[in-house]
């Protein structure tokens, strides 16, 4: 039973799915409608292991190598992208093969070999051994020098410095890569790249929110595995503004005793994280307090990316995207 005292529950907005994870795993569903279990995934199709659990039992198979996949077997590519070797091992395999990777960060790999191609040194700024910036890193020829701190920038040695370009992974937002921007524009002031707006839409979107959101708030939840580097920098934020901030993969990781003086809790979710985890997590909260439930304002996007055109005529299984709005069963 819940108990009386009130607790007021600040929603941001936007918060959780993004278009490339809506497309990535609505490609999943969908080839498993059109082809019939098993469906072969390189990687997790997203960071979320409820999105890859529920996947799995709809009959995807989650590999970490292309020799884990037999010959000609259906296989997608998750929504952070792969090297080029990958590319080419699925074809020595003749893997029919669907490519979820975000339009975003294909268009973070096309920008790079465009640089690369005009012998420019490469400047990936994001973290090593992420699976997208892993993929982005072969996905471009040539010298990429791979970077995310300011101090890192100083003991950069490339091959001319009046030929250097960058790229950002697309999990990083303005703020996140403005300071290391402006410090490599410093040091090569004929350095090219994106604009600002190249930016993925919905880590800024996200980012703004919980800033909003960490002013008036006692207490901050973040839903999201601890492996989505989105999620935890919405995390980050928090604890940067004061607040008490936890990064919780589903309502079971809650702490009651992070209630303890607390009015006020903000919840938000990664770009990763299907909203039927954020209501669960709302629902553990009434648990313990009689909850009220506001929005915060903010951007309604409306954003969404083609599917691959071999499953563009396939009609969107019933159970797919708008059931992780509200709830599997």
């Amino acid at each position: 039973m819940a108990a009386t005292e009130e607790l007021k529950v600040v929603l941001a907005q936007p918060r959780g799915f993004c278009a490339g994870v809506e497309r990535a795993i609505d490609i999943v569903e969908r080839a498993l409608k059109r082809y019939g279990a098993p469906v072969y995934v390189r990687h997790e199709i997203v960071h979320n292991k409820f999105v890859v659990e529920t996947l799995r039992e709809r009959g995807a198979v989650f590999v970490e190598e292309i020799d884990e996949i037999p010959e000609g077997a259906v296989t997608v590519f998750s929504a952070h992208g792969v090297a080029r070797k990958v590319e080419n091992g699925a074809l020595v395999r003749e893997l029919d093969v669907i490519d979820a990777t975000c339009p975003l960060v294909t268009k973070v790999h096309k920008e790079g070999r465009r640089y690369s191609e005009k012998g420019y040194d490469i400047v990936l700024i994001g973290h090593i051994g992420h699976p997208e910036v892993e993929g982005t890193l072969g996905q471009i020829p040539g010298a990429v020098h791979v970077l995310s701190e300011i101090d890192e920038v100083d003991n950069l040695e490339v091959t001319d410095p009046d030929r250097v370009a960058f790229v950002t992974q697309t999990t990083l937002s303005v703020n996140d890569t403005k300071d290391v921007i402006a410090a490599l524009k410093k040091r090569f002031p004929k350095i090219v790249g994106p604009d600002t707006r190249d930016i993925c839409y919905a880590t800024q979107n996200r980012q703004t929110a919980v800033i909003a959101l960490a002013k008036q708030v006692d207490l901050l939840l973040v839903v999201g595995a601890h492996n989505s580097s989105n999620s935890n920098r919405l995390r980050e934020i928090g604890e940067n503004f004061g607040v008490p901030s936890y990064l919780i993969e589903d309502a079971s990781m809650f702490d009651p005793t992070w209630l303890d003086n607390v009015g006020t809790v903000g919840v938000t979710a990664g770009a990763s994280a299907p909203e039927t985890l954020v209501q669960e997590t709302i629902a553990r909260l009434r648990d313990y307090r009689n909850v009220e439930v506001n929005t915060l304002d903010g951007v309604e996007e409306n954003v969404h990316f083609k599917l691959p055109k071999e499953l563009a005529d396939v009609p969107r299984p019933k159970d797919a995207m708008e059931a992780w709005a509200v709830g599997n069963s």
